[in-house]
Formats: C-alpha cells, sequence, structure tokens
C-alpha cells in the first residue's frame, strides 16, 4: 500500500479509528478500499451479466426521459471522475507530484462509471425494466461515500485557511450528490417493452413490471393484500400467470425430457441384448416368452423420471440454491457480533460508538439474512409450482393413451390421489431440497466456531447430535413404512367411496348402506390405527428434536466446566454458544423433516413413473388410412384380447363391411357385441384388421359431459345452425328441448344426472350425427327409448332412408324388428362369427339365427304404419327433475332458446368457498371433537415446556455471572444439576404434549369422518343429484387428510411457537425493562400486517381449494369417457381443458405463496428490529447490566424473527387447515332423508309383512324438491296382491317417479300409500325398503366379489346363490369362471357386459324375494332370447308376488293382469291390456306402434 499512497498516507491509525471519541478512517484506506470495492463489484458481475441479458431478451424500451437523465447523470460522473484525473496530471506538470493513488483510482473510478453507462443503455435494449445489479452498484458507492464525505467535513473544520484541494473537494461533492442522484432514479421503473404482453393482458401479475425494491421486498404484492383486507377476494381479482409459469410452456418442457429419458433407456435396453429387439408379435415367440427374457436379464432399465424433473427444473432451482448458500453464510455473523457486543459491555473503557455500530451491524446482518432467504424461498416455491402444474399435466396427458390392462391396475381413484396428494409431496418437497447441502454445511461452521469458543468440549455436544441420528433414522423408516401402508388404505377408502357414492341410489333402494357404512369403517379403522402409531414416532422425533439443542448444550457446558478447573463459563462463552446451537437447531430439525419428505416424495416418483411407463394403446392397432377400397371395414383373422396377459375375448373374426352400408351386429348377452366395436375402435390388443376413414362411436352407456346440452352435441364442432336443427329432428331431441328449462343451453349434470336415460342414448346418438364422420359404430343406441322412438331414431337415423344412408354404419342391436332394413347381419356366438350375410340369406340357411327369429319374430315385418303419431310423443324431460319442468305448450319447431333468453337455473351449484375469518365455533367444533379437558390439559403442558426452557436460559445467565466469583468451583454440580432437571423437565413436558395431542387427534379424525360418513347415508337423493361427485369426494380425501395429518402438525406448531414468542418478550423485558416502550408500537405493527396477511390469504386458500375440485371432476370425467373421446380425436382439446382447469387453480396458489413471502420479510423485519433495540438497550443500560443479562436477552432477540415468523404461518395455517373441519362440517349438516330414520322402533312393522302384496295409493302427490312442479297429481288406485301391473307412457309422464315413491326415495308432497294396511310414511325407511325389490333401469355393480354383489349381509348359503344364479341364467357364465362365487367384479363391474349387470341384478331380486317387486326397464339391454327368459322366471318364481313393470318392450305386458297408462303425472287409463286396445285410446295408439295391435 506504501507505494500507492506513498510515505505520508498511512493505510491504518489504530488511534484515529478504534480508540477514539470521534473514529475516521485514514486518507489512504478512503482512497483505495472504499472508492475500489463498488468498481470491483461491477466488473466482477458484469460479465455473467451481460451473458445473461444476451440469453434474455424481453423487447425493446423506448427511450424515455428517466433513461436520458440517468445515461446523462452517467457521462457527468464519468468527466467528474476524470476531471481528478487530469487535475492529478495538471499538478504533476507544475512539479506537484502525488502519490501513484491519485492517478490510479480516478482512472478506474472513470472507467466503471462508463461501464455503468454502457449497462444502462444494453438493459433498455433487452427491455430490462428495473436493474437490480446497478442498484446495489449505486448503493454500494453512495454508502462508500458516506465516510469521506464525513471526513472531508470534519478535516475543512480543522483547517485555519479552510479548504486546501478545493478542486477535489467539490468534484467529491458532486460526485456524491450525482451518485446519490442515480441511486433515486435507479428506484423507478422503465416502462414496459414494446409488444410485450403486459400491454394486452387485462389482469397483469405486477411481478413483471415491478422494480428491483419491490421485488426484493415483495412491495408489489401489497396492492393485493389491501385489496383482500378491504373485502374478500374474488376469482376476478387474481392476477394472470406469469408466462412462464403456464401450463402450456412447463408441461411440453418436461415432457420433453421425459422422452428423452425413455428413447435414452429404450437404447440401453436393445444394447444389453445384442440379440435384434423381440417384438411382441413374432411368430412363435409368445409375449409371455418375451417378457420373461426381458425380466431375466438385469439390463432392462427403467426410464428415470427423477432425472427428467432435474433436467427441466434443476436451473432455474439452482438460483434458489445460490441465494441459501448466501444465507447461510451471513447466519454466523450474527453470533460472532453478538461475541463482541459481551464483551464491550465487560469492558470499561471503550466508546460507546462501537456499541451503537455493533446493535446497528446485528440489525444490517439479520435484514439481509431475511431479504435473501426470501428470494430463495420464491425460487423455491415457484419450482414446486411448476412441478406440480408439469407432474399432472404428464399424467393427465397419459391417462388419455393407457391400455385397458393398465387401466385395471390404475382405478380412477388411484389416478386421481396421483394428481393431488403425490403432486402435492413434490411441491412440498422443493422448499426444503436445499435443506439437503444447506443443513451439513450449517453444522459444519457451527461447529467450527463452537470449536474457537469452547475447544474440544465441543466434540461431547457432537457425540449426542451423532447419537441422536440413528435414533431419528429408525424412526424415519418406521414412519415410510406407515406412510405407504396408510396410503394403500387411504386409496382403498377413496375408491370405496367413489363407487359408494356413484351407486347410492341402488344402495337406498336395497336398504344396503349398513353394510357399505361397515367396508368403509373398517378400512377407516386400519387406517387411523396406522395413524395413531405413526403419531407416537412423531412425538418420541419431536420430542429428541426439542431436546437436542439443550442435551447438546448441557453435555457440553458440564464437560467443558468438570474438564480443567481453570475453564470458567462466563457471559461471552456460554451465550455466543448458545446462539451457535440455536443456528444448529434449525439445520438439525429440517434434517429428519427432509429426510421423511424425501422418502415420500420418492415413494410417489415411483407411483408416478410406474404410471407414467404404463403400455400405451397402439396407434397402429386399427389402420385408419383412407383406403380406395370397396370395403370400409377389413378385419382379417382377428383375435383380440383385453389384455396382453387374458385369454382373446373374440377370435377367429373374419368381416368385411361394403362402404356405405348397414351392418347388424346380433347375438346373445356376452357374446363380444360390444367387444368387437372396441376392437374396431383400437380400444383392444393385438389387432389384424382395419378401418378407415373417420370414426363416430355411440357407446352403449352413454358419455355425457358436464356441460351445456348443445355443447354435447357439438363435442368441438363449429355450429352450423340449420345441421344443428337437422341432427335434433332426427334424434327426436327437439320435444325435449321445449321442456329443457334453459333449452339447449340447460347445464347437463354429472354423468348426465338430469337426463333420463333415453334422452342421454339420444343425445349421445345426436353427437355422432354431428360429427359427420365416415364410419359410425353403435353399440346399441336403441335399447334405452321406448319402441316408438327407437323406431323414429331408425328410420330418420340409422335406417336406409335415415340420415347416415350412404354411411358405413355397424348396429349392435337386440331389436328384431329392425333387422331386416338392414344390408347385412353379423351374428356372434361365444366371440366367433357364426354366420354373416343379408336377412334373406341368413333365413335360407336355415342355421341359429333363422331358428331365432322363428320364435320370435311377432310378425314377418312391422307394417309402417304411420308414424307422426310420433308427434305427441312430447318426450318429455327426465328422469330426475333437478330442474323446473313445465310441460310444453304444442308443437314449436323452434329452439326454445330463441322464443326467450331463458335464465337457467344452473343444476349444479357452484361451490361456495366461505368468506371472512373463520368463526370460532369452527375452533371449538374441533376442541370438542378432541376432547374439551384433553385440549386445556395440551396448552397447560405447552406452557410448563416454555416456562422450563426459560428458566433453564435464566439459571445459566445466573451461572455465568459465577465467572468473578471465588466460590464457583463449590457451586459447579449444583449449578450443573439444576441446569440439567430444568432441561429434562422440558424434554418430557413436551413429550407429553405431543402424547396427548396425538390422541386428541385421532379421536377428532375419527369423529369427523364417522359425522360426515353417517349424514351422506342419510342424504336425501336430490343432493347426490346436484353435487357433482368430485365435490363429495374432496370432503372424503383432501379434507380428511387435511384433519388427519395436516391441521394436528400445525396445532402443534402453533401452539409451539406462540408460547416461544410469549417466552422471548418476558426474558428481553424482564432484563431490560425500558423495552417495554418499544413492545407497543411493534406489537401493533405485527397486528397490522398479520391482519392483513391472514385475510388476504385465507381467501387465497380458499380460492385454490375451490379452483382445485374442478381438476380433479374434470379428469375422472375424461376417464371414463376416454373411449368416446379417442373415438372422436378430441385429445388435444380435453388436454387444453385439463391445462386451463390446472392454471386456473395456480393462479390462487401463486399469490398465496407471494403472501408468506410478503408477510416473511414485513415480520422479520419487526423481529429484527426487536434485536436493534435489545441491543441498543443493552448498550445504553451498559452500566447497570451483569454480561449474563445482556447475553441472555440479545441471545433471545437474535431467535425471535424465527418465532414470529412461524407464528403468523402457523396462524395462518391453521385457519386455512381448520376450513378442512369447517367444510366437513358443512356436509356432515346437510338435512338427512326428511329426518326420516332408517327404523322407527315402536312402529316396526312385522317380519312376515307384507303379508298379502296389497298396494294402496291415496289421493297422492309428489315432487322432486322444494319450489319445483309436482311429477305425480293426486294420483289414487288400488293393487291387489298378486296382481302384475305394467306402467307405460311417454317418457317423462312420472313412470319411474312412481317407483321411487314406493322406496320412498321421493317423499309425499300429500296423499299417502298404504302396503297391507300400513302407511309406509310412518315406518323406518331401512324396515320399508328390506321388504321391497326392484330391478333398476341401470345395473350397478360394486367392486367385490360377485357374491359380496348378491348378498353383502351374508344372509344366505352358497346353494341359495347357485340356485338363484341357475334361474336368472348366469349359471354357465359363473361356473366358467376359475374363481366361481368369489369372481372379482372391477369398479363399476366394467368386466361384466351390460346384460350381465342385468341379470346380476335380476339374481338379486330373486335371493330377496320380497312380495313386492319393481321392474324398471330391466330388459332394456339384453337380447329377446334373454328377455323371454327373464320374463318367465319372473312369471314363475314371482307368480303370487305383485309386480309392477315399467315397460318399453309392450309384449312383455300383453298378459299382466292390468295395464296403466300415465300422462303428465296422471292417471289416463287404467284396465285389463284387452279392454284398452278395445277403447282405442292412449295405450292402443302405442300397441299399434310398436306392432302389436
Amino acid at each position: 500500500m506504501e507505494q500507492l499512497c506513498g510515505p505520508e498516507l498511512p493505510f491504518w491509525e489504530p488511534n484515529l479509528t478504534l480508540h477514539a471519541e470521534i473514529p475516521d478512517l485514514p486518507q489512504c484506506f478512503q482512497l483505495t478500499v472504499l472508492a475500489w470495492t463498488p468498481c470491483v463489484y461491477l466488473w466482477l458481475v458484469s460479465p455473467l451479466y451481460l451473458f445473461y441479458l444476451k440469453r434474455n431478451s424481453k423487447g425493446y424500451i423506448m427511450m424515455s426521459v428517466l433513461n436520458r437523465v440517468k445515461t446523462i447523470f452517467g457521462l457527468i460522473l464519468w468527466l467528474v471522475c476524470w476531471t481528478d484525473l487530469f487535475a492529478s496530471f495538471h499538478e504533476m506538470q507544475q512539479g506537484h507530484v502525488r502519490p501513484p493513488v491519485y492517478f490510479v483510482t480516478p482512472l478506474i473510478l472513470g472507467m466503471t462509471m462508463l461501464l455503468a453507462t454502457f449497462l444502462i443503455q444494453f438493459e433498455r435494449l433487452r427491455g430490462v425494466q428495473s436493474s437490480g445489479v446497478l442498484f446495489i452498484f449505486w448503493v454500494l458507492s453512495v454508502l462508500c461515500a458516506i465516510v469521506p464525505f464525513r471526513s472531508k467535513i470534519i478535516y475543512a473544520g480543522r483547517e485555519v485557511r479552510g479548504v486546501s484541494d478545493k478542486l477535489r473537494f467539490t468534484t467529491f461533492y458532486a460526485y456524491f450528490s450525482v451518485t446519490v442522484a442515480e441511486l433515486i432514479l435507479s428506484c423507478f421503473n422503465e416502462k414496459p417493452p414494446l409488444f410485450s404482453n403486459v400491454a394486452t393482458d387485462p389482469n397483469p401479475c405486477p411481478e413483471s413490471t415491478a422494480g428491483f425494491l419491490s421485488k426484493l421486498t415483495f412491495w408489489w404484492f401489497t396492492s393485493m393484500a389491501i385489496k383482500g383486507y378491504r373485502s374478500p377476494l374474488e376469482s376476478k381479482d387474481l392476477w394472470s400467470l406469469n408466462k412462464q409459469d403456464t401450463s402450456e410452456l412447463v408441461v411440453p418442457n418436461l415432457l420433453g425430457e421425459w422422452e428423452g429419458e425413455k428413447v435414452k433407456a429404450q437404447r440401453y435396453s436393445q444394447a444389453m441384448y445384442s440379440k435384434p429387439a423381440v417384438e411382441s408379435n413374432h411368430v412363435g415367440t409368445s409375449p409371455e416368452e418375451v417378457e420373461v427374457l426381458l425380466a431375466g436379464g438385469k439390463g432392462v432399465r427403467q426410464p428415470s423420471f427423477l432425472r427428467a424433473l432435474l433436467k427441466a427444473f434443476g436451473p432455474y432451482f439452482l438460483i434458489g440454491s445460490a441465494f441459501k448458500l448466501l444465507q447461510d453464510l451471513i447466519t454466523f455473523i450474527n453470533p460472532q457480533l453478538l461475541r463482541m457486543l459481551i464483551e464491550f459491555t465487560k469492558e470499561t473503557g471503550m466508546p460507546s460508538w462501537w456499541g451503537f455500530s455493533l446493535a446497528f451491524m446485528m440489525f444490517g446482518c439479520a435484514v439481509l439474512q431475511t431479504l435473501i432467504l426470501h428470494q430463495h424461498f420464491q425460487y423455491c416455491f415457484v419450482t414446486g409450482m411448476r412441478l406440480r402444474s408439469a407432474i399432472i399435466g404428464a399424467i393427465y396427458r397419459k391417462s388419455l393413451v393407457i391400455t385397458n390392462e393398465a387401466k385395471r391396475s390404475s382405478t380412477v381413484g388411484e389416478v386421481v390421489n396421483l394428481m393431488s396428494v403425490d403432486a402435492q409431496r413434490f411441491m412440498d418437497l422443493t422448499t426444503f431440497l436445499n435443506m439437503l447441502w444447506s443443513a451439513p454445511l450449517q453444522i459444519i461452521l457451527a461447529l467450527y466456531f463452537l470449536w474457537q469458543t469452547l475447544g474440544p468440549s465441543v466434540l461431547a455436544g457432537v457425540a449426542v447430535m451423532v447419537l441422536l441420528i440413528p435414533f431419528n433414522a429408525v424412526i424415519a423408516m418406521k414412519t415410510k413404512a406407515y406412510q405407504v401402508e396408510q396410503m394403500q388404505h387411504k386409496d382403498m377408502r377413496i375408491k370405496l367411496m367413489n363407487e359408494i357414492l356413484n351407486g347410492i341410489k341402488v344402495l337406498k333402494l336395497y336398504a344396503w348402506e349398513v353394510s357399505f357404512r361397515e367396508k368403509v369403517l373398517q378400512v377407516r379403522q386400519k387406517e387411523l390405527a396406522v395413524l395413531r402409531k405413526a403419531a407416537y414416532l412423531g412425538s418420541l422425533s419431536i420430542m429428541a428434536w426439542t431436546s437436542a439443542p439443550f442435551l447438546v448444550a448441557l453435555t457440553t457446558f458440564a464437560v467443558y466446566v468438570s474438564v480443567d478447573e481453570n475453564n470458567v463459563l462466563d457471559a461471552e462463552k456460554a451465550f455466543v454458544s448458545l446462539s451457535l446451537f440455536n443456528i444448529l437447531r434449525f439445520p438439525l430439525n429440517m434434517l429428519p423433516q427432509v429426510i421423511t419428505s424425501l422418502v415420500q416424495a420418492n415413494v410417489s416418483l415411483k407411483r408416478i413413473q410406474t404410471f407414467l411407463t404404463h403400455d400405451e394403446l397402439d396407434p397402429g392397432n386399427v389402420d385408419r388410412k383412407p383406403v380406395a377400397s370397396d370395403f370400409a371395414v377389413t378385419v382379417v383373422n382377428g383375435k383380440f384380447s383385453w389384455a396382453k396377459k387374458d385369454r382373446p375375448a373374440l377370435h377367429n373374426i373374419n368381416a368385411m363391411v361394403p362402404q356405405g352400408s348397414l351392418l347388424a351386429v346380433v347375438g346373445h348377452v356376452g357374446c363380444g357385441k360390444s367387444s368387437l366395436v372396441s376392437a374396431l375402435l383400437g380400444e383392444m390388443e393385438n389387432l389384424e384388421g382395419e378401418i378407415s376413414g373417420s370414426v363416430a362411436y355411440v357407446p352403449q352407456q352413454a358419455w355425457i359431459q358436464n356441460a351445456t346440452l348443445r355443447d354435447n352435441i357439438l363435442f368441438g364442432k363449429p355450429y352450423v345452425e340449420q345441421k344443428y336443427r337437422c341432427v335434433l329432428n332426427a334424434c327426436a331431441l327437439t320435444p325435449d328441448l321445449d321442456v329443457l328449462p334453459g333449452g339447449d343451453q340447460t347445464e347437463i349434470g354429472e354423468k348426465g344426472i338430469n337426463l333420463s336415460g333415453g334422452q342421454r342414448q339420444r343425445v349421445s346418438l345426436a353427437r355422432a350425427l354431428y360429427s359427420e364422420a365416415d364410419i359410425y359404430l353403435l353399440d346399441d343406441p336403441l335399447s334405452a327409448v321406448d319402441a316408438h322412438v327407437a323406431k323414429h331414431i331408425f328410420d330418420n337415423v340409422i335406417g336406409p332412408e335415415g340420415a347416415l344412408r350412404g354411411k358405413t354404419r355397424i348396429l349392435v342391436t337386440h331389436g328384431i324388428s329392425f333387422l331386416p332394413q338392414v344390408d347385412n347381419i353379423l351374428v356372434l356366438v361365444e366371440g366367433t362369427v357364426s354366420e354373416m350375410g343379408s336377412y334373406q340369406d341368413l333365413l335360407k340357411q336355415n342355421g341359429a339365427f333363422a331358428e331365432f327369429l322363428r320364435n320370435y319374430s311377432l310378425e314377418d315385418i312391422i307394417e309402417d304404419d304411420d308414424v307422426m303419431g310420433m308427434c305427441h310423443n312430447t318426450q318429455q324431460w327426465g328422469k330426475n327433475k333437478s330442474v323446473n319442468t313445465v310441460p310444453s305448450q304444442g308443437r314449436h319447431g323452434e329452439l326454445v332458446q330463441e322464443k326467450k333468453k331463458v335464465q337457467v337455473e344452473k343444476l349444479i351449484q357452484a361451490e361456495t368457498a366461505e368468506t371472512g375469518r373463520v368463526k370460532f365455533s369452527v375452533y371449538w367444533d374441533y376442541a370438542k371433537a378432541v376432547g374439551p379437558l384433553l385440549s386445556l390439559f395440551i396448552c397447560f403442558l405447552y406452557a410448563g415446556q416454555s416456562a422450563a426452557a426459560i428458566g433453564a436460559n435464566i439459571w445459566l445467565s445466573q451461572w455465568t455471572n459465577d465467572a468473578d466469583d471465588s466460590a464457583r468451583q463449590e457451586n459447579v454440580h449444583m449449578r450443573v444439576g439444576v441446569y440439567a432437571a430444568l432441561g429434562i423437565s422440558q424434554g418430557t413436558m413436551v413429550m407429553f404434549s405431543s402424547f396427548t395431542l396425538a390422541l386428541g387427534k385421532i379421536q377428532a379424525a375419527r369423529k369427523l369422518h364417522q359425522g360426515l360418513l353417517d349424514n351422506k347415508f342419510h342424504t336425501p337423493q336430490a343432493f347426490f343429484d346436484t353435487t357433482p361427485i368430485g365435490r363429495i369426494i374432496n370432503r372424503f380425501s383432501k379434507d380428511i387428510y387435511v384433519i388427519d395429518e395436516a391441521l394436528p402438525s400445525t396445532v402443534l406448531m402453533f401452539l409451539g411457537t406462540v408460547f416461544a414468542s410469549l417466552a422471548t418478550m418476558i426474558v428481553i423485558i424482564s432484563s431490560t425493562p425500558i423495552f417495554s416502550v418499544v413492545v407497543g408500537p411493534l406489537a401493533l405493527i405485527y397486528f397490522f400486517v398479520q391482519r392483513f396477511y391472514v385475510a388476504t390469504s385465507r381467501q387465497l386458500k380458499r380460492l385454490e381449494s375451490v379452483s382445485r375440485s374442478p381438476i380433479y371432476s374434470h379428469f375422472s370425467e375424461t376417464i371414463t369417457g376416454t373411449s368416446v373421446i379417442r373415438a372422436y380425436g378430441r385429445n388435444g382439446d380435453f388436454v387444453l381443458m385439463s391445462d386451463m382447469k390446472v392454471d386456473e387453480n395456480q393462479k390462487s396458489y401463486y399469490p398465496g405463496i407471494v403472501s408468506n413471502r410478503w408477510l416473511g420479510v414485513r415480520i422479520e423485519f419487526i423481529g429484527n428490529c426487536v434485536v436493534l433495540f435489545a441491543g441498543l438497550f443493552a448498550v445504553l443500560g451498559k452500566e447497570k447490566l451483569s454480561p449474563g443479562l445482556v447475553g441472555l436477552s440479545v441471545s433471545y432477540a437474535l431467535q425471535v424473527t424465527m418465532s414470529l415468523n412461524w407464528m403468523v404461518r402457523m396462524t395462518s395455517d391453521l385457519e386455512s387447515n381448520i376450513v378442512a373441519v369447517e367444510r366437513v362440517k358443512e356436509y356432515s349438516e346437510t338435512p338427512s332423508e326428511v329426518q326420516a330414520p332408517w327404523e322407527v322402533e315402536n312402529k316396526k312393522p312385522p317380519n312376515e309383512w307384507p303379508p298379502e302384496g296389497n298396494v294402496e295409493f291415496a289421493d297422492y302427490s309428489v315432487r322432486y324438491r322444494e319450489g319445483l312442479e309436482l311429477v305425480l297429481r293426486n294420483i289414487s288406485l288400488k293393487v291387489k296382491g298378486g296382481e302384475k301391473i305394467g306402467i307405460v307412457g311417454r317418457t317423462g309422464a312420472g313412470k319411474s317417479s312412481m317407483t321411487l315413491c314406493l322406496f320412498r326415495l321421493l317423499e309425499a308432497a300429500s296423499g299417502e300409500i298404504i302396503i297391507d294396511g300400513v302407511k309406509i310414511a310412518e315406518i323406518g325407511l331401512h324396515d320399508l325398503r328390506s321388504k321391497l325389490t326392484i330391478i333398476p333401469q341401470e345395473p350397478v355393480l360394486f367392486s367385490g366379489t360377485l357374491r359380496m354383489n348378491l348378498d353383502p349381509f351374508e344372509k344366505y348359503s352358497d346353494d341359495d346363490i347357485w340356485n338363484v344364479l341357475k334361474l336368472s341364467h348366469l349359471h354357465k357364465f359363473v361356473s366358467n369362471q376359475p374363481a366361481k362365487l368369489d369372481l372379482e367384479c372391477s369398479e363399476g363391474g366394467e368386466n361384466l357386459s351390460v346384460g350381465q349387470r342385468q341379470l346380476v341384478c335380476l339374481a338379486r331380486a330373486l335371493l330377496r324375494k320380497s312380495r313386492i317387486l319393481i321392474l324398471d326397464e330391466a330388459t332394456a339391454a339384453i337380447d329377446l332370447e334373454t328377455d323371454d327368459l327373464i320374463q318367465s322366471t319372473i312369471r314363475t318364481q314371482f307368480e303370487d308376488c305383485t309386480v309392477f313393470t315399467i315397460a318399453h318392450r309392450l309384449n312383455t305386458i300383453m298378459d299382466y293382469t292390468r295395464v296403466l297408462v300415465l300422462d303428465k303425472g296422471q292417471i289416463a287409463e287404467f284396465d285389463t291390456p284387452t279392454n284398452l286396445i278395445a277403447q282405442k285410446g292412449i295405450f292402443y295408439g302405442m300397441v299399434k306402434d310398436a306392432g302389436l295391435a
């Protein structure tokens, strides 16, 4: 330095700096270190920064006034610096030689100012609105210029002649003022770049245009915090997502990397086998052999999903890691400053400015640490958010293309769990991930400083830590095992609930609720048992970690004092070590959490990876190339199975379908008709055959989306009015539109819940018709509609004169009457084609088909009668009238919509988000569920543990004051003993408190779930019609998960932090009472920030959970309709819809993250003020305070930031998690079935009731819900026991409603029903329902064994069951199955054909054998032959029972005792069939239509 500054200007003078009352820095130091610091910074950073700017351009910003001023100021600074340089040269010429520093420094400064000016312009060209790099540079420049600023004034005051070097004096002040101006200017923002999307976005996120300071302190969020405080936020207040966080960028990014991984894995596997890759359709090698070969080689490498994630999101995440590293290093400055502060209070002669500057340095350090930490968190959370978007997107895209085999191994419930729980786990992990390297780093640094303070005694403490690690590792391993087990139980429970809710109507009709409730509770019981074990383990590990720092301190101090008599534990050593131990506490606490988080994420990773590596449907299964041949469909030697391992469902299929012909496929139930259609769609494995041209598909069970009726028909095609009208007319939908409350804008519920079966089928058909494909695959679309409608549809759509003439049509049908009009007929028998040809050919061949026809053809050909009778069939509004219905007046061809723009009453009410503060009653509900006494006891234990901790530390400060005492040696054992006792009592209290909390939480979880479950079984049917299942499932999965796991740990942390913060305040105030002056204002600020934050954050959390349900509802809807979506080629549109829903959800999640950062910066600032004041007051009261007390209060203050921050976070977490209790409560309190109990004790009917089966309706009326029209009006009729009554009427005449009334699924509006002298309204629901039997229109099966589906209460013997299987013609099918009665039915009975499911329902009815039987179009999905068998079974088996049949096929009821004709909810005709035909009324018209008259 001497060469630079010359001998006159020394670099460092202790007398001038440290020991002076008015300190100053030497001139040489000012000219070198202070002047060069900003320059070094800028030159180091700019190469990296320029490289970054070259890569990322945001567009171009126009030159603005601000920019011009900044640039001019930059040039002025350069001129000012070089004026100094030229002055030095000038002086040299004058012969007055200056030391070299006078040349070097101005030169360097001038160059740097030029660089800064260049950066200002370059940033403008690259679209940077506010520059962090330059801001920091100006801050450094101003800070470094403050010292010379002050010392120049001091010198000028001392010199007699005034200022000696006037020029440099002037230039310096010019330099200083311009630098300050630059600093102020750089706080302002430039305008957004040209053509940026900020200009076009209606509600852009202010972050993109925020300045550097604003981003650093998250100031840009304040506007939302204020808005959220004034009024509850709504979704329209949310900002748009940043472009780089949207699904359209994030998902393809991940998928690209994943594809790369898959390709790599394949290459690797191929390299492992030098022989060419075995193709599964090689002749000679069966697929099984190939699998064995593959499994044999060690080299099968799964593509690594983890690597794909790292490549996609790693780089961004690393920026966050860099911040973390900085923060870790700064953390360790404060204990060193604390040491200096304690030294300062001990020394008497120290100037007080030193103490103040130490206090301010502590404050500065803490603030810096806060800012950096929150930048790190922001990066981590955003990474987590992108991860979640990407994983959900990947899973959704995959679920559209997986094979049926893969679908079996992952049910809807499991996949929804992948999206909700597993993606969430990844999101949670990213926040902690950096702790993996940061925790060890912090531990090493802390130990290094501890060694410096206490020497080798530290090793004793380290030993304690090392011993605790295996203890925790064991616990973590066990927890992992429990975790996996619990996930299985949870999947199981959600799957069960999903099915129960899907089949709730059937459960009610059969009075099976009790059995299914038991099933759910058994699973729940197992789940809770695992939870309980995990909770006990958890409380052990919590104890270990809470006591760890204390135990470490205790052993270290004890060893330190006992090793050597000269070792004195003074305040400096004790409290510096304590604050280091406190730093240690965080990484040590976090490590096990990170490890369990990692373990969980690993489980999730495996689950996701397994799902993403499932086989996909081979698009080449069906060759869709348009071929110029005469045949639209050719199948040659087709052999198809549902999964590679299964036996083929179809074999030896040979079929050629000529272009434009109509092929009917007929055959018995379960012979493979639907499978053939699936095979042609490419849904089955291993196909030899082709389809050319585009396909439209109508499945047997219509798939309807939760959208408007029009959207369901258009299905993504543009709206063409003319064509749309024609389609509606052809599908007989026009009359329905008149009746729907909103015309074709009526919203259809989930699974088409508010349309009748026939309407659903017709909508599905209309969708196919509208899509204008080349080939139509129609899977029995006529079975669900009335005979005359079927005829209309056949004539107008499918038949030779229909709208589809000239297209290739493949029609699966049971209706014989249509067969003469088709071009070809294909007869399937047990999976093979038995014969094929035209109607006449097959009759001539005299084969099985001809035989079949002779028996059933009622007349050879239906005479084509005037179909216009059809027009009266006001196809009326469907089954579940969940919306007001108006009987249509007259016939209006035009759409309702044109006539009046009706305000459509939404069927599915939007999910409500509660607003405002969570009511106290909700907390009270939870406390009651835990147990009020237990709750109090838990609080008491927490208070106790805090008291013990304070006691231990105060005792320590007393102990350190012994340092000057001669009697210290005798006291050592007593001191150590008491310290240990206090600490250990704290540990035990922690353990007890978490044990009791665990007990309480299990109890609460059980009570709340049970309440929800019981209520859902008692809720009336109307609730399920208007509530999407996804929403109820969400209560059972997400909210119950929160109550099980998230809420208790939040409560635990909340209590911990509240008591910790209180303890800190008590300690600081008791040691420096003056501190209480500051507490007031600080607490006030704290309270305000916290209220702003909690109001906003809570609402964001609620919006987030409301916007989450649609993701899953849409997803489960998609999964059920994948075959339809694929057939119409709409994959892309559905993916887009899903992405939009995810982005919508992230829109409320992102402000939620930022609100946490915003809060953190502000609250920690308050904490840092506490540190500052604790330090300042310690310096002021230095005379009175012992070093022990100073150490105590400042080391507590250093902790307070952490606990204050956590306290607010926990308050809000508690508020947002307690919302789960609120939501579960809301659904546990929906009104139950008109308060009807399952059993009424004093009104129990006798066991053999009903003895005769007489049914009487007395002036009976009913409506679906309050405020709706009556569906049945004043019906009065008497039916004697054993009569067979057929019920007929147009769709929507109230046929099904009548049957629902018998079961009291609908309660009477007036009048009553009497069965054998008992008024049904007075007895319990189960007593009533268990005595009636229904075969419902839609056969519902539950997953489980076939036996369970027939007899859930296990009342009957195996012989009984085999007997009914014989009667219901399932005997052959079941006895062919290897599992016999234990045949597993998959979810919804998917592995049985619809006809077989219908037969299972018949078997149920036969098994119950009650006096009154109700058939609801039970045989719609069955071929005529089976139908006949069933009818004869019903006639013989239920001979003496009263039977009500709702019939579509009139021939089934022609021999009934009486027929009831309903019209618009009233009895139109009621007499024997022969009399009714003679009357020539409505019934006669229907019979004539059906060709029976």
